[in-house]
Parts: C-alpha cells; structure tokens; sequence
C-alpha cells in the first residue's frame, strides 16, 4: 500500500548526511583513558556516549556510554564503606576486555551515504541506541545517530507528506509497546536495587510508582549519571528518591499516555517532550506499559517494510 510506506520512503530517499547538524560536539576517548575519568568528561561535556579509539589498530573499536557505568556500579559495588577500586583504577581497555571477555564484536557504525532507513534499520535490528556515523575514506566519527534524533527529523516533514491511515488509530488498535511484565520501582528502592534491574532486564528506565499504584516519576539510565557528577557513586544504599533530588531543575515530570490515543498524538508527544519512551497508564494513573522510540520508528518505517519487529528493547 503506497500511503503506508511513505516514511519508508521518506527515510529511503534521505542519507546520514541531511541529519548531521552543521556543527555539534563529539567526544572521543582513547582506550587507554581511566574509566572514572572517561564518565568525568561524558558529565562534563553533557553528552551520554563517545567512540573509542584504539591507537594500536588506529580505528575505533566500540562506544563507552552511561550502561557501562551502570555495569561497573553494578559489578563491583560492595557497601558505602568500601572504595569502588576498579572505577577509580581501570582503564578503558582493562573495563572492555573484562565485561567483553573475547565476544569483542567490531563496532556497529554507519556511511554518511548510507540512508536514514538503513540507519532506522541498523539500530533496531541491533539493539543499540546509538549509531556512530563514520567517513569510510578518512575513518573520521562524524556525529552519533540515535532514534530521538532520527524521529524528531522525520516529524518536521510530517505534515508534508500523505498521512497514513495507521496513524489515526490508537496504541491499543496497532498493538505498539510493551504491556507485559513491566518492571517498575518505589519512591524508597535503594539505587543499587535500580541499577540490578537495569542489568538484569536489560531496559533503559524504570517508572516510579507509590503505594496506591500510581506513577509518580520516572528513573532512567541517564540519571544514574548523575552519581558520578555528584561523585556519590560510593553510596548506592540511597533511595531512588534521594538519588532525584539533584535531578535539574528543568524535569517536566513523567511523560504519559494512554492505550486510547492515536499513534499521530503519541509522536508529537513524544518529540515536543524530547524524551526516549511514554509511560502508558489508565484512568487511575497505574501503569499499564510502556512506547519506546524504538516501537514508534519500528512502527512507523520498518513494519510497513515489511521487516518484522524487534523481540525487547536494550541499550
């Protein structure tokens, strides 16, 4: 059907290339930097991620990002009175060749030439959240793709193109997002109990919820960084609450919808909101489930591409 592949097509007929602004920041580390310092400059520089470098193979090798933090929290935090001593000494390198242990896959990166779709593609497909794009002739990492990006550039052209009909309809009747066993947490979980189920299920946020079952605020693995700007990585007995308070000033609140809303009102949410993922609640304000960018892009360009959709979201 020609009206349901028009942002297929769309993200066919446009490159890499269109979407990098003309100026933005990119931060790269050497593998032989110390970790500690490495998350540092990701706090300092306002950014979430960086390629790696290695000197010895003169390529990039993969990505340090705010997971890997959370992996070495979650590995090898013992008690607030003991030194996380492989944060403060590990060096890049050291981190990698543990965590990998021999499974090291080349980086998944991209061509400025290759298409949006292809992009789109790449990271559903390989379950990864951002997709550095690298100039095949000269090796240079030129900005990192990720689906925020992608989708908030697809919606500025929107209300050129023919709307398809799968947008009029809601959530319930497209059966996007994820509705089972959603794993959710307290107002009083302790942060280390947060970064385990970051680890263990492999999700990238965890909605707050109270006693009576409704959703008051939103965890994700974005504001475990926070731990390493206020260098409170050491205490991990806190409460979620606790760790919230130094959250900036500029938090909106969570971010909801519900199954009844039509998927053309979820993506102007979700793209006004700049956020990674909807809470779906009801009437109540319980949580029902969550929409991710992934299920929105999967959805919106892969499915009318006929390519099927991915199993769970990971970062």
């Amino acid at each position: 059907d020609s009206e349901s592949g028009v942002y297929m097509r769309f993200m066919r007929s446009h490159k890499c290339y269109d979407i990098v602004p003309t100026s933005s920041k990119l931060v790269v580390f050497d593998t032989t930097l110390q970790v500690k310092k490495a998350f540092f400059a990701l706090v300092a520089n306002g950014v979430r991620a960086a390629p790696l470098w290695e000197s010895k193979k003169q390529s990039f090798v993969g990505m340090l990002t705010i997971t890997d933090f959370i992996n070495i929290l979650h590995r090898y935090y013992k008690s607030p009175m003991v030194q996380i001593y492989e944060l403060e000494e590990h060096k890049i390198e050291t981190w990698r060749e543990l965590y990998l242990q021999e499974t090291f896959k080349p980086l998944v990166n991209i061509s400025p030439d290759a298409s949006l779709f292809d992009a789109v593609h790449s990271l559903i497909k390989n379950k990864i959240h951002r997709l550095p794009v690298i100039d095949p002739i000269s090796g240079n990492a030129l900005y990192i793709l990720t689906h925020k990006r992608i989708l908030k550039f697809l919606q500025l052209f929107m209300s050129d193109m023919p709307k398809p009909a799968f947008m009029k309809q809601n959530l319930q009747e497209l059966g996007i997002g994820t509705y089972r066993n959603i794993a959710f947490i307290h107002p009083d979980t302790p942060i280390i109990k947060a970064l385990n189920i970051f680890v263990e299920r492999r999700i990238s946020a965890l909605p707050v919820v109270d006693e009576s079952g409704k959703v008051v605020d939103i965890y994700s693995k974005f504001d475990v960084i926070n731990l390493a700007a206020e260098k409170t990585y050491n205490n991990l007995d806190i409460t979620v609450t606790q760790a919230l308070q130094h959250r900036s000033q500029y938090f909106e609140g969570v971010v909801k919808c519900s199954k009844l809303e039509t998927l053309e009102t979820i993506v102007d949410r979700i793209v006004r909101a700049e956020v990674h993922r909807l809470v779906v609640v009801n009437e109540a304000d319980s949580i029902v489930g969550i929409i991710s960018l992934s299920d929105i892009l999967q959805a919106l360009i892969l499915t009318p591409a006929g390519a099927t959709p991915k199993e769970t979201e990971t970062e």
